[in-house]
């Protein structure tokens, strides 16, 4: 069961990587497109056949350092029996600009079974650097960076917004900077597999398929592991991820949403 404090990094990561290609904060087109303050989704887990946790992400209005912002909280918990094996209690948050998509900081404080973390970056766009705080070590670092990154978080937001499904080329792989972590900047490849309709809880829904390239061998059971399905609509909204585990598998499917900008779209027969 150790494998499952990857979970809620998979549905993360999987979230920064329905886009059709890479922009700057140079192409930022606006907050009005594909979400608003308010939005709340919620996520089911499935680690196997056990129901293991849910995540939540819930955006609004702020302000930092004077400037207007969008805050995001991403939370998530093991749940039930799945708890008793390993324990998750993670939180994300990211704070980026209304204006432009950038990221001006983000907080990492997890604690999954016995591991805790808590770090937090702030990013000067200015002199392209990013600060990373070690709360708990005590410890900071620097990162250069150059225009275009996002976080964890925030990258979802800011990709959401910017691209159109009439971009996309079936079997055609794009890249995406992200730093989260002393890990440092680093990227992801994604290719695009097509549409797909998936039944859901909701009804069926028009989905964009995504395949992002993960490192194999100690989380993920190959490199092609990980599959996304995007609703194919202007909200571009995760609509199930699932992942083969070098130990098991995990699925996570929509659960709930509220304040979406757009109507979410289901097929009606």
């Amino acid at each position: 069961m150790k494998s499952f404090k990857y979970v809620l990094l998979a549905l993360l990561l999987s979230l920064n990587l329905g886009v059709a290609q890479y922009r700057s904060a140079a192409d930022y087109t606006g907050p009005n497109n594909s979400f608003k303050p308010g939005e709340w989704l919620k996520f089911r887990i499935h680690y196997g056949f056990l129901n293991a946790s849910y995540a939540t992400l819930h955006l609004t209005a702020d302000t930092l350092r004077g400037k207007p912002v969008y805050h995001v909280v991403g939370k998530g918990k093991t749940t039930g029996f799945a708890s008793i094996f390993f324990k998750v209690d993670d939180t994300y948050e990211s704070y980026f600009g209304v204006a432009d998509g950038r990221p001006y900081k983000f907080i990492r404080n997890i604690s999954e079974g016995g591991y805790t973390k808590n770090i937090e970056i702030n990013f000067d766009h200015q002199s392209e650097k990013a600060t990373l705080f070690d709360k708990k070590k005590g410890k900071s670092m620097q990162f250069v960076f150059n225009n275009g990154i996002q976080d964890l978080i925030s990258g979802f937001y800011f990709m959401r917004n910017n691209y159109s499904a009439e971009e996309l080329v079936v079997g055609k792989s794009i890249e995406l900077q992200m730093l989260y972590d002393d890990d440092g900047i680093f990227k992801f490849r994604l290719k695009y597999l097509g549409k797909e309709v998936l039944k859901t809880k909701f009804g069926r829904v028009e989905c964009l398929k995504f395949r992002p390239y993960v490192q194999s061998g100690r989380v993920f059971k190959e490199q092609e592991s990980l599959s996304l399905w995007v609703s194919n609509d202007q909200n571009k909204i995760p609509i199930r991820i699932e992942a083969d585990l070098a130990v098991g598998s995990i699925k996570a499917d929509l659960e709930g949403f509220n304040s979406l900008r757009n109507q979410f779209k289901i097929i009606m027969d």
